[in-house]
């Protein structure tokens, strides 16, 4: 199937998707395209929308590159300081499962929260910076936890990429191509959505010794 679009026409999908996610507000976000690759500008209120507003435009068919030049504003009446930010944080490491919080440092300095330490895994990274990124009064996460090196084997990478597309009842796995280079993991190929794309990426980050993830996958339904 045939699912190109046009600059015009992405740049429409986008904006019905952002109108369709409540946690952004409609005349908050403008888009922008240009030669496929998607810009988002204007303000909101939070980091999280941010992430929110990001987020919906990766799951517009057809986008695959997007400039996230959102700028956050708290408003003053929404300001917290960086010791009540600093103390959220903690807490939210602290309740996070997910999250080996006595390993990770952090820094709040004007509401940016650098995150700092070392971790077994990258969705433990990845975990620790969606745990904190949508504390109010958080306006961007730095996020330098470092992830142990081991060395990757492409066969455990493969079938663990192989298992999650078959619990989403997919036999496409062959399209996925990988390329190792130590702990850095190179995914492409196509997959059928966004859901199939993200069990990609979530079965590479969570194979033991890959401390980083390249995005290559496209979305073709």
């Amino acid at each position: 199937m045939n699912t190109w679009k046009t600059d015009a026409q992405l740049q429409q999908d986008v904006l019905t998707e952002l109108k369709w996610d409540t946690r952004v507000g409609p005349t908050e976000v403008g888009v922008q395209v240009a030669r496929s690759v998607v810009t988002l500008t204007g303000t909101v209120s939070s980091w999280a929308k941010k992430l929110a507003a990001e987020a919906a435009a990766h799951r517009v068919a057809g986008v695959h590159d997007v400039a996230n030049d959102l700028v956050v504003n708290l408003g003053s009446d929404t300001t917290r300081t960086d010791t009540e930010i600093a103390a959220a944080v903690r807490h939210a490491l602290i309740w996070d499962v997910f999250v080996p919080e006595d390993r990770i440092q952090t820094t709040v300095t004007h509401g940016i929260v650098t995150l700092l330490g070392t971790v077994d895994f990258p969705a433990q990274r990845d975990d620790a910076a969606r745990a904190v990124g949508y504390l109010a009064g958080v306006c961007g996460v730095d996020n330098q936890i470092r992830v142990k090196h081991a060395e990757v084997s492409k066969t455990a990478l493969q079938t663990a990429i192989l298992d999650a597309l078959e619990r989403r009842a997919s036999r496409d796995a062959g399209k996925i191509e990988l390329e190792v280079d130590e702990g850095r993991v190179t995914v492409s190929g196509r997959v059928h959505s966004w859901g199939e794309r993200q069990a990609v990426l979530g079965a590479a980050r969570g194979t033991h010794g890959v401390d980083q993830v390249i995005d290559k996958l496209q979305v073709a339904p």
